[in-house]
């Protein structure tokens, strides 16, 4: 367990966090809530947990997975009120912002596809590609078994497949 001498060294931990990791985070946030501020306040509470946090955080896996997990739970804690499910039902493809003027056709299709798949499904490609997570990260931040993360990529990545190879079957 680690300890902090002082709210200085807190302070320049979490300023540390920030700075590593806020982007990825609101991207994140932004998948889940399908809006830039409810994923700015997703993050916010993200960080706020991790401040009161700190103290008791042991290491027994990387901050990077830490954050993830509180910034999941934030954005469906979020999804759960009642105002959320009436203003909004959930993210479109369409909704995203226009990709970079220089990304290509194949990963823009690829953008769209994975954004079509099932909620379950598409938090586990985001988290196992987009962010680099293993397994095992995948199955602590979400609070899954691992074997429910392969079964949920194994399925993303047939219907991925069956979807942009024109109806294809994929790997069994």
């Amino acid at each position: 367990m680690r300890q902090f001498s002082d709210s200085a060294d807190l302070e320049s931990q979490l300023t540390a966090l920030m700075s590593a990791h806020r982007t990825s985070l609101v991207r994140l946030a932004y998948l889940y809530l399908g809006d830039s501020a409810l994923a700015e306040d997703a993050v916010q509470e993200t960080f706020l947990k991790a401040y009161r946090g700190l103290p008791k955080f042991r290491g027994d896996c990387s901050e990077k997975t830490w954050l993830i997990c509180i910034a999941v739970n934030s954005c469906k804690t979020m999804m759960r009120r009642p105002w959320f499910k009436i203003t909004r039902q959930s993210v479109s493809w369409e909704t995203l912002p226009l990709p970079a003027p220089n990304a290509d056709e194949e990963a823009i299709e690829l953008t769209q596809e994975i954004m079509k798949l099932p909620p379950k499904q598409r938090e586990v490609i985001l988290l196992y590609y987009y962010h680099g997570l293993t397994g095992k990260e995948i199955a602590k931040a979400l609070g899954i078994s691992g074997a429910a993360v392969s079964k949920r990529l194994k399925q993303a990545k047939n219907q991925l497949h069956f979807a942009l190879k024109g109806g294809e079957m994929g790997e069994k």
